[in-house]
Order: C-alpha cells, then sequence, then structure tokens
C-alpha cells in the first residue's frame, strides 16, 4: 500500500534521481492505503476530486493508476499528500496528472520544504524520461513558493465560479440577476417546466441522451457511457442527475457531486429547441435548492475557459465569487487547450458534428482515455 522512493539514481519502479541529502519520499495506493480516505475527510481544502470513490470511477473507467506523494512514512498518520494519475497512452506519451477530468486538485501540503522536496523528485523523473511531464491544478492562482517550484510554467488558464448558499433562498434568489437568471426560472415555471432528480437507470439514459446532443453541438464526442455507470456505482449517493422535462420530453440535464458543504456541478446537456423556456436556469436553481437542503455551502459552478465569454457571463449571473484558475506543468506546456495534446483531434473537431450517434459515442470511448 505505501513504499519508500530511494534518493539513488534510477529508471525503475517510483525511484529517480534525487539530492543524496533528501529525506526519504513516500508513495501509497488511495485506492488500497486507508489514511488517505481519512486524511481527506479531514482536510479542509480536499475537495470531492481528492475522493477514493473519484479516484476508483477513474481507474475503473480509463485504467489510470492513482499514486499519492507524501513525506509521511508508511504506518504514520499522513501529514500531507499530493494525488496524481498516472496515464500512460501511446497516443500522448506517459505523464502524471493531478488529476484528469478534475476541475481543480488542490495541493494538501502546507510546509514549504515539503513541495519542495515532491517538486524535485517529480522534475527529476521527468528529465530522466520516466514521465513526459508534471501537470498540476491547484485553485489557487500560484504555486506555494520555493526553489523548484519557479521551473513549473503555466500550461492552461479557467475561471473558477460559486455560489454561497448561506443565506436564506429567497435572499440567494434577489441576488441572481434580474433578467438572464430571475426571469427565466419564472418563465420555466410558468411554463409547466417538470423538475426530477436521482440516480436511476431512467435518469441515467436521460442525462446522456441530452449529453451526447450537446457535445454534437459542440462538435465534441461524449464521454463514454461507462464513465457515468462507474461514477454512480463508486461514488453513489455523493452522485446527483437532475433532469427538466417539457410534458414528457426531458430538454436539460446536469450532474452534479457532492463532498461534505460543497455541491459540484460537473456535466450538463441541454435541447436548444426549448431553450426560450429556459430549462437550465430551472435545473441549476432547483440543484441549488437540493444542495441547501442537504446542508451545502458552497455551489461550484465549474470551470469555464478562459476565453469563453458567453459562458463566463452566464455563471458571472449567478456567482458570488470568479478565481482564476491556473493550471502549471513541468516542462512547460507547447500546446493551448487539452484537445491539442491528441495529434488530430482538433482539426477533427470539424468532423465530429456530423458523425453518426454510435460513431461519435465510439470516438469518445477511443480518444478519452488518450487525453485525461
Amino acid at each position: 500500500m505505501a513504499s519508500v522512493v530511494q534518493t539513488a539514481s534510477s529508471r525503475t519502479g517510483e525511484n529517480a534521481s534525487v539530492p543524496l541529502d533528501s529525506p526519504p519520499l513516500h508513495t501509497l495506493d488511495p485506492l488500497r492505503d486507508p489514511r488517505w480516505r481519512a486524511f481527506v475527510e479531514e482536510q479542509p481544502r480536499a475537495s470531492v476530486f481528492h475522493t477514493v470513490p473519484w479516484l476508483e470511477s477513474l481507474h475503473h473507467t480509463y485504467g489510470y493508476q492513482p499514486v499519492v506523494y507524501t513525506t509521511s512514512p508508511p504506518g504514520s498518520p499522513l501529514q500531507n499528500g499530493i494525488v496524481f494519475c498516472r496515464v500512460e497512452s501511446w497516443v500522448t506519451g506517459r505523464r502524471l496528472v493531478s488529476l484528469p477530468f478534475s476541475d481543480h486538485c488542490e495541493l494538501l501540503i502546507d510546509r514549504a520544504e515539503d513541495f519542495d522536496q515532491i517538486f524535485r523528485h517529480l522534475q527529476a523523473r521527468v528529465v530522466s524520461g520516466d514521465w513526459k511531464y508534471v501537470e498540476l491544478r491547484p485553485t489557487s492562482g500560484s504555486l506555494p513558493a520555493s526553489p523548484a517550484q519557479a521551473r513549473f510554467q503555466p500550461s492552461k488558464k479557467y475561471y473558477l465560479h460559486t455560489v454561497d448558499l448561506s443565506p436564506q433562498e429567497n435572499e440567494l434568489f434577489r441576488r441572481f440577476h434580474e433578467s438572464s437568471v430571475q426571469r427565466r426560472i419564472r418563465r420555466a415555471m410558468k411554463e409547466g417546466l417538470r423538475y426530477e432528480s436521482g440516480r436511476s437507470d431512467n435518469l441515467k439514459n436521460k442525462f446522456y441522451q441530452l449529453l451526447v446532443l450537446t457535445r454534437r453541438r459542440h462538435r465534441t464526442p461524449p464521454q463514454p457511457e461507462k464513465w457515468f455507470r462507474n461514477l454512480i456505482d463508486c461514488m453513489g449517493n455523493a452522485v446527483e442527475i437532475h433532469v427538466a422535462s417539457h410534458g414528457d420530453e426531458p430538454v436539460a440535464t446536469i450532474l452534479t457531486l457532492h463532498f461534505k458543504s460543497c455541491v459540484t456541478y460537473k456535466y450538463g446537456g441541454s435541447d436548444m429547441a426549448y431553450k426560450r423556456f429556459g430549462p437550465m436556469p430551472f435545473l441549476l436553481w432547483r440543484a441549488m435548492q437540493a444542495a441547501k437542503s442537504k446542508g451545502a455551502k458552497v455551489f461550484d459552478l465549474g470551470r469555464s475557459d478562459y476565453d469563453d465569454q458567453g459562458l463566463i457571463s452566464f455563471k458571472d449571473h449567478w456567482a458570488d465569487a470568479r478565481s482564476l484558475l491556473t493550471y502549471w506543468r513541468f516542462p512547460a506546456s507547447t500546446q493551448g487547450r487539452l484537445r491539442n495534446d491528441v495529434p488530430g483531434l482538433a482539426l477533427a473537431g470539424h468532423f465530429f458534428g456530423f458523425l453518426p450517434t454510435p460513431v461519435l459515442k465510439l470516438a469518445g470511448q477511443i480518444l478519452y482515455r488518450h487525453i485525461g
């Protein structure tokens, strides 16, 4: 469940060339070592993306092997840790990502010397050829200051929006943008949109149907259906599917993840033919009401591409806070977007919108494990 990272030069296992006077570094398997689950539950900066069920979903769907780097010795309580997934692809290379398909993943370390020790080890493994690159996705706009930190460079930028759920429901509703949010929610209610939530196969099928429709509109393959089955199986009550229907027709859907006092909006889809009825604002509002009823204090609206002004404006109309989310990479990234990490994927995007649905789904099954 745990191992010591040697301080001698090596190209095998978890060994790497690091300074000989460095204290020992350790790794653990978060799927098997119970210390990780307990540590995440106690850590105030941990998110749903640190949890064992999320890591299990990644492992079962894409075959990624999670690993935690820590300065805490085996058998002792964890004092710190950075969780990664090993992504091994013959298309995009071998790399360490913290974490694939996760909007953010805070570095759960407090001491600068611990950061530096882990950073130096990771850089040595890249230099030795073990990994193509290392990517970090902290919620803060910068990495902790350390001598080794300077070698990490920004690779991608996003905005992260959050809604404070602590006000009373009426007050919370009044804080939203009047015409872009409040009026559209009232329109949806006037049109009689129906709301349902849960994790049933029926709801999952409605969700995936609308997700595929939306991904086609964006000329992007949908995630494998297996991914969502695994999320539900592994995460249980922490996953909730929300669906808005006009009559018997599902018109909008979102999938949320609940961990401690935060509910995260992770995936969504809609039928643009019903956009005039305001189904997505209606659905987000119902999801926030449901989150409040379960004691959540924060609703995480997820990341938005730095240059997607339409999506940023939409979330600005809801959120109390907007922060810059920066991904860091060593060595520096030469790619601007995730999709460009797969050769030819950006060009293929022009054709995804025209593929038959079974072929579009197959493309997602093949491609996603390479772009994590």
